[in-house]
C-alpha cells in the first residue's frame, strides 16, 4: 500500500494557490455531509485556493429516500459558489459535468465519497476529466464499504476505486477498505481525521438549553442524536438504560434524531423496559441552529454503534466539549480516548451499562471535559486542507518523475 510519507504530510508550508473543485452534496442539501463539503470548502477559500462545489440537481430519487426530505431550510453558506448540475440518475449529466470540468481544467477535483449509488456518477466524471492530463482526481471518503453493504458495493465501488488517482479517509479502517478495493495497489491513500464542527455557535448553559427544549434541567441528560438507524444501536443503550436505572435515578435519554426506520419497535422496547418517563423522543431532523441546544442540555454524548467508521457526531460533541461515550468499532476508539475524555466500550448492553455507572457515579465529567479541551487542536480544518495539498504535491511528483 503507498501511503504518504513524512516529507508531504509532515509540511507545514502552504503550497500555491491550487483551483479546487469539490464535487459532493451541498446546499440546498441537508445534512452532516453537506455541511463538511461546505466547511472544507471554506477552510480552502481562507487559506488562498480557489474553489468551487458541484452538487445534485437531484441526490436521492425520492423512491430511495427514507425521510421526509432531503432539502434543508437553512439559509445558503456565506461566501461559496455552490453549482448545481449533477443528476444521480442521469448519465447525461454526469457527462455534461465531466466535460465541463476537463475544459476548465482545474489543479485539483475532490468527490466526496459515501456510498456506492454515487460511484458510477463520480467514475464517469473523473474519467472524463482526467483526459485533460492536468487535473488530479482525489477522493473524500466518508465510507468505502457502508454500514448496510449492498450488491451495488461490490458492483461500482472498485470502479470508482479504479478511475481516482488517490485518497484521503477519515478513519485507518477506512484506509483498509479502500486499499482492499485498490487492485493496483498503488494509489497514494492518506488518514487525515474528521475535524472538529466549529462552526455551531458557542455553547449554551444546561439552563438555558433545557428552557428552550422545555426540558428539566434537575435531571443528567445522555444523548443520542442523529439519524436513527439499525446500525447505530439504539436498541443497545435502551437496553443498557434499563440496567441502570436504579442506580441512576437521575439519568434520562434523549434522543433527537429522525427514525429513518420503524420507531414503534424502539417505543415498544422502551415500554416494556418502563422507561417512558426517562426517555425523551425527538424524531425529527435537527435542524443547525438546534444543535447547540440538545448538546447544551446534554452532560454525555453516548454513540451505541454496532458498525462505524467515524462520526461527524463525535466532532460535534468535541466543539462543545461534552464527554462521549463511544463503542469500540470503526474509527470511533482512534477519537475518543478509553478512561479520558469518555469510553469506548464493546458494542454490547452490559458494557454500555457499566460505562454509564462509572461516569455518573464517579462524577467523571470535569475530568474529562479538561482532557477534551487539551485534545481539540488536533483536529483543526487546516490539518486535511493540509493533507489534500500534501496528497496534491505528490501525484505531481509522481507525474514528472515517470
Amino acid at each position: 500500500m503507498e501511503r504518504l510519507d513524512e516529507r508531504y504530510q509532515g509540511r507545514k508550508e502552504v503550497i500555491r494557490p491550487l483551483n479546487i473543485v469539490i464535487v459532493g452534496t451541498a446546499y440546498p442539501f441537508r445534512g452532516g455531509l453537506a455541511t463538511f463539503n461546505q466547511r472544507l470548502a471554506q477552510q480552502f477559500q481562507a487559506e488562498g485556493h480557489h474553489v468551487e462545489i458541484i452538487t445534485f440537481t437531484t441526490q436521492y430519487p425520492s423512491v430511495l429516500f427514507p425521510g421526509k426530505t432531503q432539502l434543508t431550510n437553512d439559509p445558503a453558506p456565506d461566501g461559496l459558489t455552490i453549482r448545481r448540475a449533477v443528476n444521480s440518475c442521469n448519465p447525461l449529466s454526469w457527462i455534461k459535468v465531466g466535460r465541463l470540468l476537463r475544459e476548465q481544467s482545474p489543479d485539483l477535483v475532490i468527490c466526496c465519497y459515501w456510498m456506492a449509488f454515487f460511484a458510477p456518477a463520480f467514475a464517469t466524471i473523473e474519467r472524463i476529466v482526467r483526459r485533460n492530463g492536468h487535473t488530479r482526481c482525489v477522493a473524500l471518503v466518508h465510507n468505502m464499504i457502508p454500514h448496510e453493504p449492498t450488491l451495488l458495493d461490490r458492483l461500482f465501488a472498485p470502479a470508482f476505486v479504479k478511475h481516482t488517482d488517490g485518497f484521503v479517509a477519515l478513519s485507518k479502517s477506512v484506509v483498509e477498505d479502500i486499499e482492499r478495493l485498490d487492485s493496483s495497489h498503488s494509489k497514494p491513500k492518506a488518514f487525515s481525521p474528521h475535524p472538529i464542527y466549529d462552526h455551531y455557535g458557542e455553547a449554551m448553559s444546561k439552563t438555558a438549553a433545557c428552557k428552550a427544549l422545555s426540558l428539566e434541567p434537575k435531571y443528567d441528560y445522555m444523548l443520542f442524536f442523529g439519524l436513527v438507524r439499525a446500525y447505530k444501536g439504539l436498541d443497545l443503550l435502551i437496553d443498557a438504560f434499563a440496567r441502570v436505572k436504579g442506580e441512576l435515578p437521575n439519568l434520562r435519554l434523549l434522543i433527537a434524531g429522525e427514525f429513518y426506520e420503524d420507531e414503534q419497535k424502539y417505543r415498544e422496547q422502551i415500554r416494556n423496559a418502563e422507561l417512558d418517563e426517562r426517555i425523551i423522543v425527538r424524531n425529527e431532523f435537527i435542524p443547525d441552529d438546534d444543535l447547540r441546544k440538545y448538546f447544551g442540555a446534554a452532560n454525555l454524548i453516548v454513540q451505541p454503534y454496532k458498525s462505524a467508521t467515524q462520526s461527524g457526531v463525535t466532532q460535534v460533541a468535541f466543539h462543545f466539549e461534552k464527554p462521549m461515550l463511544v463503542t469500540n468499532v470503526g474509527g470511533l476508539a482512534e477519537i475518543v480516548h478509553h478512561g479520558k475524555m469518555g469510553y469506548a466500550v464493546e458494542p454490547k448492553s452490559e458494557a454500555i451499562a457499566d460505562a454509564l455507572r462509572d461516569y455518573y457515579a464517579q462524577d467523571r465529567e470535569q475530568a474529562y471535559i479538561d482532557y477534551l479541551r487539551k485534545e481539540k487542536d488536533k483536529y483543526n480544518w487546516d490539518k486535511m486542507t493540509r493533507t489534500f495539498c500534501a496528497l496534491y504535491e505528490h501525484l505531481e511528483d509522481k507525474k514528472q518523475a515517470t
